[in-house]
């Protein structure tokens, strides 16, 4: 029997934490020891070996004492999903996918019931130009004076009717509009108050005549000698807009070509009441949500049968939805409207709030109504013999049955000062005459818009009875406003979850989901050293050790080692093979 000092494995903090077997050297030999002083040492010496063997990290993080805690798994498992399903959300566009589905018009979703039958108070606006001065204008040489009455406020009811979806991402139908007085939003409480504007039909008849060979304007001027008609007509607003008796549009309705035929009675809005004959084709955005809400085709037609050229694209919106701003990466948007015969531009200026939601502000493009001198684009407009050398004017003669109509912004907002120097009673205001969108470039959804246009007759003197003192001048006859101001209810908490709440709630998600899964996963590990490196064993073991290490003293100069009855064990070779228990050997 003798005593041998032993020599301890070296294995670090962080090789026990994660259940690393100590490193072994080389003159490490496993020596069978027994504690006669124990009578428990075989036992727990077996289980030191065991713990040893199986000692993986996820058995150190999930157990306690030995069994797996279901809890401590449960939490784990929670914090790796939590952390793996934030990084994968915040790295897709998930939130858009969602969106751009249900964005599409089809059939039964929300999109669909918006585009199908709005719901907004949209409302139509007029405003008639009153001639106080008829007699001089015709006798005295005087300028017009204009006086602006309105508004008259009409509410529109539109929906889409016929609608029939096609195999190539498009949807087909018609609109249907009525047009109801609303009394209590206009000037004045009834529209039966009597106003002078210009006789359209006679001053277009005149105007075409010019010319005819000589002999036939003479007999014309015989004819209307004897029909009592004049220069100008006292009507009232709803007779203006909706239609009256004349004998000139009763005429040509009878006579004139079928595709050229004007309706029987007289009226700015006669054609925009009830289903109109117009049927139109749009790209519903599963093909592509480039051309979301563009049209495809009217009437069967790939373009306009008005001009020549470019002038006759129709790829625009008809109002409802536009191309997305983010996927166009394009400033402009093009917008058709029938009564304008043509596609107007408009060009993103800046952007603005509307009700808490981020929207585009869009107006009409500088060279909309350009001369071609300066906009070589619009020079197919000036077909037919048309002058193109006015600015801020539009010629739309061809869908108005060839009368002498040109379009301008109200009060020739924009126009050439000459034509403004013509009349009197004009002052063009840009908050109150300009055009514009507010449209939310995420969905192409328009929050706000205003159509502000003015209808101007352009009158070429003429030798004929009754009009040979009428100068030539464009005169302004009345301009409309048109538009949407507020949506539903449903549909703007719609955009507003979908564009300025999703913003925002979206990354406080998934940056939440990555940041609550690593703290989660950093407590567990942190809990768990903490229990393995400071348990009441380690702590014991640390303490034997500083006073085994402070048992050490000087003998003759040199390092001694005190001798410690407890630091050796009696070799028995009578006893089974264990591992080396630390606490028992010298440090």
């Amino acid at each position: 029997m003798g005593l041998t000092p032993i020599k301890l494995p070296y294995q670090s903090a962080k090789n026990r934490l994660f259940g690393i077997q100590p490193r072994m050297s080389a003159s490490f030999q496993q020596i069978p020891t027994f504690n006669i002083n124990d009578p428990y040492s075989n036992e727990r010496q077996s289980n030191r070996r065991t713990s040893r063997r199986n000692g993986l990290p996820i058995n150190m993080l999930v157990s306690q004492q030995r069994r797996i805690s279901n809890s401590r798994l449960a939490v784990i498992i929670f914090g790796v999903v939590a952390l793996i399903a934030g990084l994968i959300l915040s790295s897709v566009p998930w939130v858009h996918y969602i969106i751009l589905k249900n964005l599409k018009i089809w059939n039964g979703t929300l999109s669909y019931h918006y585009w199908q039958k709005p719901g907004v108070l949209r409302l139509t606006k007029v405003f008639i130009f009153n001639v106080t001065n008829p007699d001089g204008f015709l006798h005295n040489g005087e300028k017009p004076k204009l006086q602006e009455i309105g508004p008259f406020v009409y509410r529109e009811n539109m929906e889409k009717v016929n609608i029939h979806f096609n195999n190539n991402g498009t949807v087909t139908y018609q609109h249907k509009k009525i047009l109801e007085f609303m009394p209590h939003l206009s000037i004045i409480k009834n529209d039966e108050i009597k106003l002078t504007v210009p006789n359209i039909p006679l001053l277009t008849l005149t105007t075409q005549a010019n010319s005819l060979p000589s002999i036939l304007k003479s007999s014309l001027s015989a004819i209307l000698r004897f029909s009592g008609l004049t220069p100008f007509k006292h009507v009232t607003p709803q007779q203006l807009v909706f239609g009256y008796d004349d004998p000139l549009t009763s005429l040509a309705n009878t006579y004139y070509p079928k595709g050229k035929r004007p309706p029987k009675k007289m009226g700015l809005f006669l054609m925009r009441n009830g289903t109109l004959d117009e049927v139109s084709t749009i790209y519903t955005g599963h093909n592509g949500m480039e051309n979301f809400g563009l049209l495809n085709r009217i009437n069967g037609m790939e373009e306009l049968p008005f001009w020549k050229g470019s002038c006759n694209s129709i790829r625009a919106s008809e109002g409802s939805f536009f191309p997305p701003r983010e996927f166009t990466k394009s400033d402009i948007v093009h917008v058709y409207d029938k009564d304008l015969c043509r596609v107007w531009a408009l060009r993103y200026r800046r952007d603005v709030i509307k009700d808490g939601i981020t929207a585009g502000y869009y107006t009409p493009d500088d060279n909309l109504l350009e001369t071609v001198e300066k906009n070589p684009d619009n020079a197919c407009f000036c077909e037919d013999n048309t002058e193109c050398t006015v600015k801020g004017l539009q010629y739309i003669g061809p869908c108005q049955f060839n009368a002498p109509v040109y379009l301008s912004f109200p009060h020739f907002y924009k126009a050439d000062p000459k034509l403004l120097e013509d009349v009197e009673g004009l002052s063009p205001d840009q908050e109150k005459h300009e055009t514009f969108l507010k449209i939310q470039p995420r969905l192409g959804v328009p929050l706000e818009a205003r159509v502000k246009v003015q209808l101007n007759l352009k009158v070429e003197q003429s030798n004929i009875y009754p009009t040979s003192n009428f100068r030539s001048i464009t005169f302004p006859i009345m301009w409309l406003e048109e538009g949407v101001s507020d949506l539903p209810e449903n549909i703007h908490r719609w955009i507003y979850m979908a564009t300025t709440f999703v913003d925002t709630a979206v990354p406080l998600f998934t940056y939440g989901l990555i940041l609550g899964g690593a703290l989660v996963l950093v407590t567990v590990f942190v809990r768990t050293y903490h229990q393995i490196v400071f348990s009441r064993e380690n702590i014991e073991r640390g303490r034997q050790s500083i006073l085994r290490r402070g048992s050490s003293m000087l003998v003759n100069g040199q390092h001694r080692l005190l001798i410690v009855r407890e630091s050796y064990h009696r070799i028995s070779n009578t006893v089974q093979e264990t591992d080396v228990d630390e606490q028992q050997l010298l440090s």
